[in-house]
């Protein structure tokens, strides 16, 4: 039985290290976006290779992040914790080290790696470890402090490019690990649950894995238009269509596909892949429009963006509890098309631009459509499935918003119109990127749209979010299962 009190010291070790380990996955996904022009710059890397630092990461964590918490259960939430910790930071060296764009890039995957390890095991290991009734107070703790680590990110991660370089934005993480595994080795209790998982879906891992990277590489290579591009896209399709095959015949499989028999569900992941599609395009490229047009240094691209996850950290709680008094569908539809109004706004946003007039208006419009729809989408996956699948449903929804993130940072590019030096030229880049948001924008409509006609008011008594305060912008977030009988 979890006994562990909020008020003890214990308590507070296990609070702070768990915070520690997920801020360090959440700023990665954050800080890299303002560190993109002097990355290119300083190893003379193209698009593509800037591309691919973004998605190397976003591959093997979306592809991973659902084995990494089979992994926990299995095998104990603080041993795959630790090791995800150690990994992550051991990943970080090498990418603050790394002599050239290819080695940068192959740390990032392995970073991903690291994340899918820590990212499900910190809010586990509060869940696992807690007295049920601090339970809830620990998690929204746990929430809120990732929350102001995301929004702090962005201006973290600008100070660190313009002071002692971009190196140091990965560099960072080593410290961090450094007090966060000892932390965790001494005051976490060790928990886990074997009978959960008879066996573990690797081939669906890898197979889901290999399609997100095929077809992200037949998407970022497309501009040569090459015979190998048009392989590799076939290829990845039939890896798509291979997993899908593997999940429906495996006793235990990663992703049971069964779940998809909710259409609720169905319908709230087909907006969530607009939603973060959107949102992955947008922030990708928004830092270097800010930096390479308008002209901010690193500090500056990354304190301009701070009012969307501001405004997220400070209201995304009350726009959940208004979502309960109405329903998800109002919300869930009008978010994106707030969405759309603010990316479509960023039009306005070129080389003579007032921050004040033109940059914040169009980052609190996006702002406000964020956190009308980011409450309300986790709530609604939730409330669709059986309360004993509510952890396996978030999971499914955090890591497909995840690969629209990755998609559409291989993709937007190429639709826009961007060549692979667009980034060093502000008229070529200004130009693509008034494309590009015009397509995030009809991408947040789409999403609208199927939300409008497809979601439902959720039945009485379902399952409701723990995690009420949420500041990050890359992926709704992670909801555990409630903590088993045999555990509580």
């Amino acid at each position: 039985m979890p006994d562990v009190r909020l008020a003890s010291p214990q308590g507070k070790w296990i609070l702070l290290t768990t915070v520690l380990g997920s801020s360090m996955a959440m700023l990665d996904s954050t800080v890299v976006n303002v560190a993109l022009p002097r990355i290119g710059r300083d190893l003379d890397a193209d698009l593509a290779a800037l591309q691919w630092t973004v998605n190397a990461y976003m591959l093997t964590l979306a592809g991973l992040i659902l084995l990494g918490g089979s992994l926990g259960d299995r095998y104990g939430r603080r041993k795959v914790f630790v090791v995800g910790v150690v990994w992550f930071a051991a990943a970080s060296l090498l990418c603050g080290l790394a002599p050239n764009a290819g080695v940068l890039i192959a740390a990032r995957a392995l970073q991903g790696v690291g994340g899918a390890l820590l990212t499900p095991g910190s809010l586990a290991l509060i869940q696992a470890s807690f007295h049920p009734d601090d339970r809830g107070r620990a998690v929204g703790l746990w929430s809120g402090f990732g929350g102001i680590g995301a929004a702090v990110g962005p201006f973290v991660g600008g100070w660190l490019v313009d002071g002692p370089g971009w190196r140091w934005v990965f560099l960072l993480n080593v410290p961090l690990a450094l007090v966060c595994a000892p932390i965790a080795v001494r005051h976490v209790p060790e928990s886990g649950d074997g009978r959960t998982h008879t066996r573990f879906d690797v081939l669906g891992a890898v197979l889901g894995a290999l399609a997100l990277a095929l077809v992200t590489y037949a998407l970022i290579e497309a501009r040569s238009g090459s015979l190998v591009v048009a392989v590799t896209a076939v290829a990845g399709v039939a890896a798509g269509v291979a997993f899908v095959s593997v999940e429906k015949r495996r006793p235990d499989p990663m992703m049971p596909l069964e779940i998809f028999a909710s259409r609720q569900f169905t319908a709230v992941n087909l907006v969530t892949l607009c939603v973060y599609a959107a949102f992955g395009g947008f922030f990708f490229l928004a830092a270097l429009q800010l930096q390479v047009v308008v002209g901010y240094s690193a500090l500056q691209a990354g304190t301009a963006l701070l009012p969307t996850t501001a405004l997220m950290l400070l209201f995304s709680a009350r726009s959940g509890a208004l979502a309960d008094r109405i329903g998800p569908r109002i919300p869930l539809t009008v978010g994106p098309l707030l969405c759309a109004a603010g990316m479509l706004l960023m039009l306005r946003v070129g080389p003579d631009a007032s921050y004040l007039l033109d940059v914040v208006p169009a980052l609190l419009v996006l702002g406000t459509g964020m956190v009308t729809l980011v409450a309300p989408l986790t709530a609604t996956v939730l409330g669709s499935v059986d309360a004993s699948r509510a952890g396996l449903a978030s999971g499914i929804n955090n890591a497909a918003a995840r690969a629209a993130g990755l998609i559409a940072v291989a993709a937007l590019p190429l639709v826009a119109g961007m060549g692979e030096e667009a980034y060093r030229s502000p008229t070529a880049f200004d130009s693509a990127f008034g494309r590009a948001m015009v397509v995030c924008a009809g991408v947040l409509v789409v999403g609208a749209v199927v939300a409008c006609t497809t979601v439902r008011s959720l039945p009485p008594g379902c399952r409701k979010p723990e995690c009420r305060t949420h500041g990050a912008v890359v992926a709704p977030p992670l909801e555990g299962e409630r903590v088993r009988k045999q555990l509580s």
